[in-house]
This record gives C-alpha cells, structure tokens and sequence, in this order.
C-alpha cells in the first residue's frame, strides 16, 4: 500500500512539475515560494492587528507567530528527522528528471515540506480567529497557503505528499493555538 502511495506521488509530482509548465508560472511560483516576497503581507496584519485590536492585536500578532515557530521546530527538528524523505531532486527515482526552479535543492529532508506547515499554521490561526468576524478570510488564507505550498512542489523542491501533510499538520498545529488564543481572550 505505502508503495503505491509512493507511486502515486511521484507521477503527481511528475505532471505539477512539468505538465503544467508554462512562462507564467515559472516566474511566478519561485517568486510565491520566497519568504521574503510576503514581508508586506506580514507588516499589513501586524499593523491592522495593532491598529484594529491594541492589546489583544499583540496577542494575535504573537499567537500567530508562535503558530509558525511551533510548527516550523516540530516539522523541521523532529517529524523530517525521523522519517528521513528524500527531496525531489535528490531521489534517486526522478532527481534525473526534475526541473528545479530555483538555485538550490534546499537542505535536509522533505517529508514534511515545512513552508507548507508553518503557512497553513499561520493561515489556520487567522482563520479560526477572526472566523465570526470576516467569514470571507477561510478562502483569502487558505488561498495564500495552497498557493505557496503548490509552488513547492511545482519548482522541485517537494512531493505532492510533503505539502500535503505539511498543510494538514500546519491547521492543526494552527488551530490548536486559536484554542490558547480564545482561552486567554473568550470574549474576542
């Protein structure tokens, strides 16, 4: 069953990474995959939080950070150490045909990808939070997160697999800190 699983994987990987090649997503997903390229993203929720909810905007902001630190240790110090995945470029099955995006392979292991577990944490944190406020934010956030966890895949760098458990892991680690959140403010 694992093996086919396996199989089934690597031909996923095999039609993002070069069946839907086109010029746009070339430039494109390098671009959504770069931490840096979300910076404005992440001043733009700082400063609505500050702005918008004072004290409690600080909590969030820190809440929703911890969801990324947590999810980022525990799916890059402990989860990829252990199950010891190979990347994409670097398995010896498809490393001869991969089209890698970007300048490098990136280090360690793959499964899971941890770009989509500390985004799906961060984007399960908004949404359980501000949920009752803006119902519209599940499709904004969750959209932000697919797409960079799909650029993972997309240039190289991971399986359909890695993203997905990385995205599972991600909301769940995400949703348990909304559970700190509203533990420490119930009437937000």
């Amino acid at each position: 069953m694992l093996e086919h699983l396996v199989q089934f994987d690597r031909h996923l990987f095999y039609f993002i990474n070069h069946e839907l090649t086109n010029a746009f997503f070339d430039w494109l997903m390098p671009i959504l995959r770069n931490a840096k390229s979300w910076i404005p993203l992440y001043i733009l929720i700082i400063g609505f939080c500050l702005w918008k909810y004072k004290k409690q905007g600080i909590l969030i902001i820190l809440l929703m950070a911890a969801s990324a630190g947590v999810a980022d240790f525990t799916s890059a110090s402990i989860v990829k150490k252990e199950v010891k995945r190979l990347r994409p470029c670097n398995d010896p099955v498809v490393s001869q045909t991969v089209i890698l995006r970007i300048n490098s392979c990136g280090s360690g292991y793959s499964f899971p990808s941890t770009h989509a577990t500390d985004h799906f944490a961060m984007a399960a944190f908004v949404c359980f939070v501000f949920y009752k406020r803006w119902r519209w934010i599940w499709l904004w956030a969750m959209l932000w997160a697919a797409s960079i966890s799909f650029a993972q895949v997309y240039v190289g760098v991971h399986f359909p697999v890695d993203v997905f458990a990385g995205a599972l892991y991600g909301i769940l680690v995400g949703w348990l800190i909304s559970l700190l959140f509203k533990k420490l403010q119930p009437a937000f």
